[in-house]
């Protein structure tokens, strides 16, 4: 199973919720949270770049008691910078121009593009036991992320939730009652890139709505503006997430789209 986010501050949760969270803290991404040991974290940062788009910052991860520190073309173990392909006890580290990917033996596929999005799989035996931005791996979406007993959370609430205190750290929480907007303007644009020939193989495979809704997002959120992030950046994930799930998408990206 994988939990993945990217884009426009979108996260979809292992259980399969789609929500967006625009905060700039440092987030419990995903974690091991049993009580007693905890055999990995996942903690990543986003910050807006030079065109104003997120972009996640830095990742910082612990699988059992080594220390992983990632930022784009910079892989640091245990303090000390490191070549890759890395290897040490149970744990893999292979980076090229576009991707960074962790493999642990503990039952953790990490997946990085050293820009906005970032992919995590993780075995089963981790089921019903992660806490963070990916959810609780119970297997049923919205509880214990979005309606937890009786309270239920929007998903603003539940991102802020998620944020690691560093006590010198000062770091604005999103407002939580932002409604977003609606974009349904951009409907038809969105289903037509993503029903486009290429993805024949992936309509099946995929729910395709949710990231018709959040490329909708994407457009509304750029005003206008039609550079490759606020088009292209969920049609990247769709491709992916496609290729994942055993899918074949066609070559989409031309010269002058993406």
């Amino acid at each position: 199973y994988v939990c993945s986010t990217w884009g426009n501050n979108h996260f979809k949760t292992f259980d399969g919720d789609v929500y967006q969270f625009p905060g700039v803290c440092e987030y419990n991404f995903v974690s091991d949270c049993r009580e007693a040991y905890k055999e990995f974290s996942v903690h990543i940062q986003r910050a807006l770049n030079s065109n104003g788009h997120p972009e996640i910052q830095y990742i910082l991860m612990k699988i059992k008691d080594i220390m992983v520190y990632l930022k784009p073309n910079l892989v640091v173990v245990d303090g000390q910078i490191v070549k890759t392909p890395y290897y040490s006890s149970g744990v893999l580290i292979e980076s090229n121009e576009i991707y960074t990917k962790i493999y642990a033996k503990l039952g953790l596929v990490l997946m990085w593009n050293q820009q906005d999005a970032l992919m995590v799989e993780l075995d089963d035996k981790f089921n019903n036991y992660t806490c963070g931005l990916c959810g609780d791996y119970n297997g049923i979406q919205i509880y214990n992320e979005f309606i937890n007993g009786d309270v239920s959370y929007n998903s603003i609430t539940y991102g802020n939730m998620q944020k690691i205190s560093k006590p010198n750290t000062k770091c604005e929480d999103p407002d939580e009652t932002q409604a977003l907007p609606s974009c349904n303007e951009h409907r038809d644009e969105c289903q037509r890139l993503l029903t486009s020939p290429s993805f024949a193989d992936c309509r099946l495979r995929l729910n395709l709505e949710m990231y018709i809704q959040a490329c909708m997002q994407d457009k509304c959120a750029c005003n206008g503006k039609d550079d490759s992030f606020c088009l292209c950046s969920t049609i990247s994930e769709y491709s992916r997430q496609c290729s994942h799930a055993g899918g074949h998408p066609g070559e989409w990206r031309t010269q002058n789209f993406c």
